[in-house]
C-alpha cells in the first residue's frame, strides 16, 4: 500500500513539473506573439522539422524533451529565462 502512495506522489510531482514547463513555454510564446505555425517555421530554420499540429499536441500534453524546449527557446529568441517571480 505504501508503494502505491509513493508512486502516486511521484506521478503527482511529475505532472506538476509537466504543467510548469508547459506554462513556461506557452508564456514565452505569448510574450513574443508567436503562434504554433510561426514556431514551426522558426524551428525549420534551425533544421528542426515539427508540424504545427505536432507542436500543439506536444505542448498541450506538456510532454516534451528538454531538447525540444531549448530548440523552441532558441527559435523564438529567448536569451534569458526567468523561472520564478521573486
Amino acid at each position: 500500500m505504501m508503494a502505491l502512495t509513493i508512486r502516486s506522489a511521484i506521478l503527482d510531482s511529475e505532472q506538476k513539473w509537466d504543467e510548469t514547463v508547459k506554462a513556461l513555454l506557452k508564456a514565452e510564446l505569448k510574450r513574443r506573439n508567436v503562434s504554433y505555425a510561426d514556431l514551426s517555421s522558426r524551428l525549420a530554420i534551425l533544421g528542426v522539422t515539427e508540424s504545427e499540429p505536432n507542436i500543439r499536441n506536444k505542448i498541450a500534453r506538456g510532454k516534451f524533451t528538454a531538447v525540444f524546449f531549448f530548440q523552441c527557446m532558441e527559435a523564438i529568441g529567448v536569451r534569458t529565462l526567468r523561472l520564478k517571480d521573486d
